[in-house]
């Protein structure tokens, strides 16, 4: 049987503690330095396959609160009553279109992450349009005093971006999480405080 290259420790305990990828590791590490769920909070999850991160919100949240997922991919393994999962195109997403997710919302994080190519410069550039596009619905859908969570590919935009967000949020950090892969360039911003 041929051995999965990207399998590590995180991949292993994920799997042992049954959550849906090793992705859960890296927001549970935020949340846990930053603070990011309460009980009840309403949350949307921007790229949300294969569920981890949802799996992770749910669990937080506990009952009343709500978990909207929007991805190409429906994330078959996740089943909760408190999830709802809408099929789109974040770069097509009209904000105005999720009024059903229980706007205003206290959290919009986004895992999201573009086809890479190899090529530096162009996954940053990739990565940097979908991050702005995340910031978008964030600023259309948070409540006052709202959390948002991206990742992002570090590149020479970053720091532009990283600007222009701190304009809406009382507290902007940048982190790196432990159960990133030593060789990936991915870091993320975690706002705090939204004022529309």
């Amino acid at each position: 049987m041929k051995r999965n290259q990207w399998e590590d420790h995180y991949t292993r305990q994920a799997r042992k503690e049954r959550w849906l990828a090793r992705s859960v590791y890296k927001l549970q590490e935020i949340d846990q330095k930053f603070r990011i769920f309460a009980r009840g909070n309403h949350v949307l999850d921007l790229g949300c396959y294969p569920g981890s991160w949802s799996q992770y919100a749910l669990l937080k949240i506990k009952p009343g609160g709500l978990v909207t997922g929007i991805d190409l991919k429906v994330p078959d393994h996740l089943s909760d009553p408190r999830f709802r999962f809408l099929k789109a195109d974040i770069l097509l997403l009209d904000p105005e279109s999720l009024e059903d997710a229980g706007c205003p919302l206290k959290v919009v994080m986004s895992d999201l992450a573009p086809r890479t190519t190899g090529i530096k410069e162009v996954d940053a550039a990739r990565s940097m349009d979908l991050v702005r596009k995340a910031s978008e619905i964030a600023s259309s859908v948070l409540c006052p005093g709202g959390r948002f969570i991206c990742k992002v590919f570090e590149g020479e935009d970053f720091r532009g971006f990283r600007d222009e967000v701190a304009l809406r949020y009382k507290e902007v950090r940048i982190f790196r999480t432990g159960a990133t892969r030593k060789k990936s360039r991915e870091i993320y911003l975690i706002a705090k405080g939204f004022h529309p």
